[in-house]
């Protein structure tokens, strides 16, 4: 009975929070807008019985699907995404594989005071947080007051509204997701096998590349993945920090929803987008799994 409540527990909190919303957005996406029978069309009479459950599901149609084939946004829209979700992931690796690696060396009595740095900008509000850099990098922000009187520009440099600051914003706000499964692995990584590599002629350097960079792929794919799946759907600071220029799918979503107001067409979106992500969610669990059974051979 105990084994089974086990894993009763998780499985209903996939079906309640995943399964059952997927199911809901997939069932808008097949119907259609009408005006003044919000939000879409067909509607479903229970009074009608079985023959009315037929005829509903047999006014069901791929239309919008076939939609957002035809209209260049929506492709352009999820290329984009994919590209910058991807640069921004390999970006925070770069920046979070360095912080990850002093705070595991680090003397031990200091370690839970730099892992809770790290989550410390969790506290505040994300919309806030991208906010503040908005003030930052504005042309009459802190960033170019301070290089204008240091003398090192004579004008603003434009950095808001740019893909650097989407880049910037993102690296920003998932940098944690990065660092955080990067010093777990790191942490635990054996010292002794980076001096037996040094000692057998390896620079440090090497020794880096041929030893701590294998042994800590665990933490590099875990962390690749927590950063690339929300980015790639990320629509605050792509449209604070990157303005009307910078195209990514979470904000042709938001527009279809609030501003077109046309749910099957934004739920079709939606369910292409998770689509998108299951690939990627199902690669790691394979990686994941296939280096579990290398390790336990070893």
């Amino acid at each position: 009975m105990r084994r089974f409540v086990l894993i009763a527990i998780p499985f209903t909190w996939l079906v309640v929070l995943f399964l059952v919303p997927f199911l809901m957005a997939f069932k808008i996406s097949l119907t259609q807008t009408a005006t003044a029978i919000p939000p879409y069309t067909p509607t479903f009479d229970a009074a009608s019985g079985w023959q009315g459950l037929k005829d509903y599901l047999g006014q069901l149609s791929f239309d919008n699907y076939e939609f957002l084939t035809t209209d260049d946004l929506y492709w352009k829209a999820y290329l984009s995404s994919l590209w910058i979700a991807a640069r921004s992931t390999a970006i925070t690796l770069l920046v979070g594989f360095p912080i990850a690696y002093g705070m595991a060396r680090a003397p031990r009595h200091i370690q839970p005071t730099l892992v809770l740095l790290v989550i410390l900008p969790f506290w505040t509000s994300f919309l806030i947080r991208i906010y503040a850099w908005m003030g930052l990098l504005a042309n009459e922000g802190l960033i170019n007051h301070f290089l204008m009187w240091t003398g090192l520009i004579s004008e603003p440099i434009v950095m808001l509204n740019t893909p650097f600051a989407v880049y910037l914003g993102i690296t920003y706000a998932y940098l944690p997701l990065m660092v955080l499964p990067l010093y777990s692995t790191l942490e635990r990584l054996d010292a002794s096998l980076i001096e037996a590599a040094q000692d057998l002629g390896c620079s440090r350097v090497k020794a880096f590349w041929l030893v701590t960079v294998p042994l800590a792929r665990h933490g590099i794919v875990a962390g690749c993945f927590l950063v690339f799946i929300p980015a790639i759907g990320e629509f605050v600071i792509a449209t604070l920090l990157g303005g009307s220029s910078t195209l990514m799918i979470g904000k042709v979503l938001f527009e279809e929803f609030f501003a077109n107001r046309d749910w099957p067409v934004a739920a079709s979106v939606a369910v292409l987008l998770l689509l998108i992500l299951i690939v990627p969610i199902m690669a790691f669990q394979r990686v994941q799994t296939r280096l579990q059974e290398q390790e336990a051979r070893a």
